[in-house]
Order: C-alpha cells, then structure tokens, then sequence
C-alpha cells in the first residue's frame, strides 16, 4: 500500500459512517490501521546515515504511517496538479509542526491549521499508548472548545475533519517527550548511542459535522550507530532538540 493509501480510508469512515466511533470523552482505543506521528516513520529514513542504523515498524498488517490516513481520497487542485478535482471534505490540522503541514501539502490537500495550545505534562499516565491517545484527544477537545460547532453540521455542507496526533519515545521502558534543557537533550542523544527507542503515536480523526471519532495506535523501533560527540551537540544546538525525545 502506498504512503497515502491510507488516510484515504479511514476518512472514507468517518464520511460514512460505517463504523461505530468512542465518546470524545475516552480514550480512541480503536486499532484499525490510522495515523501516527505525522513526521517520525516516514521521514526517518532522511536522517544523516551515521545516526540511523534500522527502522522496523511493528505490525505492519494493523499499524500504517500518519500520511497513509488520508489515502484514496481526492486531494484539492494545486500549482502542479491544476486539474485535480476538489477534495469532499474540509480538512483542520490540528498542530503547528511543520513536518505534519509538509507530508498533508505534499499530497495535494488544503487544510486549516488550529493549535490546541494546552498543558501537555499535565496529562499523565504510565501507559505510552493511552498516554498518546489521550493527547491526541485533549488537545481535539481543546480546539472543539473554541469553535461554534454548529457552524460545521449545516445542512449541505461539506463535512470538515479534524486531525490531532501526539507522539513520545519510550527508551529503557521511559517514557521521553520535549527536553525541557538543552543538557537533557544531551543525555538523551547519548543514551541513544549504539541503542534503540520505540516511538508511540497516536492520531484522532474527528468528523465535526457528525461529531464522529476514530483513532488509532502506531509504534516503530529505531536502532542507532554510535552517535559521534561532535553530532550530539550539533544536534542539540539545532532545533531537533525541542521535538519528542529529541526525535
């Protein structure tokens, strides 16, 4: 299946309907085959060869990469495709990263962006894969709050998707998120070195005019080479420094 088979489908259930979605006030626990983090699995193979040894994506036949969940559907007509026709439904990105706007205007789509702009380490809990979901779901929660949702379920218009994702990276059985010191970026780099994480993602996809949810679970393991000193700092002087355990 190609990187953008994906997305496609499960939008596609969302817009239909075929299929029962959880409360906007749990967890999504569903594990049909949606997003991830939007920029880890598919662009970690871009990563300088010194620093990635392997990357394994863990049960490939449930679990696929974020740019997949829009997959099959018609993107919007762009600069060089300008007969595309125009896609079914309105599409808000719920993040300001820029790896997740990349992988959405690579594949033809327009979209919104919002911010949820809440407290993540205020969220907590032991468990990666709830903790991610519930993240992603928080942080729907947070953007819905602020919106008229009326607004969205007028009779004959286009429905409008939102999408929110979170990710960490679970190294020796720890949960990492954002450094909150440069040094900490460091000593999370270091005991990288000749190592592997995991990484957990979590996307929700909400349909605001029917006020359906889906989400969805995806996890890799990256192994590394030896991380050279000197690539440490340039790496904790660069603006990799402030993304999920430094990833």
């Amino acid at each position: 299946m190609s990187r953008t088979k994906f997305l496609s489908s499960t939008l596609n259930l969302l817009l239909t309907g075929q299929r029962k979605m959880q409360s906007s006030h749990r967890p999504c626990n569903l594990l049909c085959p949606v997003a991830p983090y939007a920029a880890a699995a598919p662009r970690l193979q871009q990563r300088p060869a010194h620093l990635l040894g392997t990357k394994r994506l863990l049960s490939p036949p449930r679990r696929h990469s974020e740019a997949r969940l829009l997959s099959g559907m018609t993107p919007m007509a762009t600069s060089s495709s300008p007969t595309a026709n125009p896609q079914p439904f309105k599409l808000i990105l719920g993040s300001s990263s820029v790896a997740r706007k990349n992988i959405l205007n690579e594949m033809g789509f327009e979209f919104q962006v919002m911010t949820a702009d809440i407290d993540e380490r205020s969220i907590r809990r032991e468990d990666p894969d709830e903790l991610v979901m519930l993240l992603a779901e928080a942080k729907a929660d947070a953007i819905m709050s602020r919106m008229n949702i009326s607004d969205y379920q007028k009779e004959g218009d286009q429905p409008t998707l939102l999408i929110t994702s979170d990710i960490v990276v679970v190294h020796e059985g720890i949960i990492r998120e954002k450094p909150s010191s440069k040094e900490e970026a460091r000593q999370f780099l270091k005991g990288y070195s000749g190592g592997h994480v995991s990484t957990v993602g979590g996307v929700v996809v909400t349909n605001l005019t029917t006020g359906k949810k889906l989400g969805s679970l995806d996890k890799a393991e990256v192994y590394f080479h030896d991380i050279p000193d000197e690539i440490i700092e340039n790496l904790v002087w660069s603006r990799l420094n402030l993304l999920q355990g430094v990833f």
